[in-house]
């Protein structure tokens, strides 16, 4: 289903859901990016497909360079599978042309695979597709094979994170895990490939990547971060009355929830004035349940507004971000937001979290499922309230540094040869 039209508009939308060195020596030390097509192209319109998942993450994270390439004159189709008659006319009055298709992020089900591959392809060949920006694992995956049968001419494939079937768990997976990620594997070493430019976003990734999937390819980029607005993010100092560590994100087990909460009521037991701030949708299947959360909150251990759309006064508000997780990320949107504010970070020695820490410089990093670490790390910070001051500091630095939207834009675009 599509609906196309013209209308532009500046309205900006929005809705929000290691170590040492040697982490700004990864982050810095970039792949050379390559040009995917000659020069012939340039600074003539073109047809960008825009291929994800949600709507809301579309505009969040990749909103500033669909607007920068709009304004470039370029025509962008904004292709998802959450669309409502709202997010439609958003889309609309923003000047991209919504496109609906189905996609199952967690079904392995070869008829719905095939239906997905087939609407895409359907899709770039009626709109002339000349440039294919997907993003996450699946539309990477299905939105560059369709593109390559619909010779589309540019192909972008964006892997954020190797997701949940590469995340290493407390116990080993079990047999149905194994299988998704040889099928996977399988899917990767078939599609990615057929890219003509492969953008992840950490150095793990890379090398996963080419040892499990056996991916290889020479026009790989490793971008560090996908940025954000340091102007709508900027710099406030930092609280320490009542000194408060804030969890910012889906509360999925995998995010660490469980351990922030269990050491969120560790440390209330021995700290009453400490705060400790929950923000997110609870997640009953995958995560925390709502009921739970309300057992903290009576309790007195947690504040919990839930879902926001605007996470902004939250992290003001916040002393430490700390996100204690152990899912396989690409590097986290919302700690590079706690950055821009510049408020101290707690998180593991993961990959693409221990990216957003230079080790007793700007936070600390901690094992993954260690939750006496997690513990002893924002114990440290409650026994030292002053040395928070410095260290928001070198947050803020390392997001004007590394994590600036405006700067991951024009590398893309350098990318995409625009």
């Amino acid at each position: 289903m599509l609906t196309e039209t013209t209308t532009t508009t500046n309205e900006h939308y929005r809705e929000d859901t290691g170590t040492t060195q040697s982490a700004a020596e990864k982050v810095g030390a970039q792949t050379a990016e390559p040009v995917a097509v000659n020069n012939s192209r340039m600074n003539k319109p073109e047809h960008i497909a825009f291929v994800g998942k949600e709507v809301s993450v579309m505009l969040g994270f990749r909103g500033e360079l669909m607007r920068e390439l709009a304004a470039k004159g370029h025509k962008i189709y904004a292709f998802a599978n959450d669309y409502t008659s709202s997010s439609e006319l958003k889309i609309r009055e923003m000047g991209f042309i919504p496109v609906r298709f189905s996609l199952n992020g967690y079904s392995m089900n070869p008829l719905g695979e095939l239906r997905t591959l087939w609407q895409l392809y359907r899709a770039f060949k009626k709109h002339r597709i000349t440039t294919c920006f997907c993003y996450f694992a699946k539309p990477s995956i299905y939105g560059t094979l369709a593109a390559w049968a619909a010779r589309v001419p540019q192909r972008i494939a964006k892997i954020e994170g190797l997701g949940r079937t590469f995340t290493q768990g407390r116990h080993k997976p079990n047999l149905r895990m194994r299988f998704v990620r040889k099928m996977q594997c399988l899917l990767f070493r078939l599609a990615l490939p057929r890219s003509t430019a492969l953008i992840v976003l950490n150095h793990d990734d890379q090398k996963d990547l080419q040892r499990h999937c056996n991916v290889d390819l020479p026009n790989t980029v490793v971008l560090g971060g996908i940025g954000v607005c340091l102007e709508r993010f900027s710099h406030s100092p930092v609280p320490l009355t009542p000194l408060t560590f804030t969890f910012v994100g889906r509360l999925l087990n995998e995010k660490g929830i469980r351990y922030f909460l269990e050491v969120a009521e560790r440390i209330k037991a021995r700290h009453p004035e400490v705060r400790f701030l929950v923000v997110g949708a609870a997640s009953a299947s995958h995560g925390v349940s709502q009921v739970e959360l309300n057992r903290y909150v009576k309790k007195g251990i947690i504040q919990h507004p839930g879902q926001v759309e605007n996470v902004v006064p939250y992290i003001e508000c916040s002393s430490v971000f700390v996100l204690p997780s152990y899912y396989r990320e690409g590097l986290p949107r919302s700690t590079q937001e706690a950055l821009a504010i510049g408020r101290p970070i707690i998180t593991t020695d993961a990959p693409g979290c221990r990216d957003t820490v230079d080790q007793n410089i700007n936070g600390y990093l901690v094992p993954p499922h260690d939750i006496n670490a997690l513990e002893q790390a924002m114990q440290k910070m409650i026994n030292n309230p002053n040395s928070l001051i410095a260290m928001g500091r070198a947050s803020r630095k390392m997001a004007e540094e590394r994590f600036n939207v405006r700067d991951v834009n024009r590398r893309l675009v350098k990318i995409l040869n625009l």
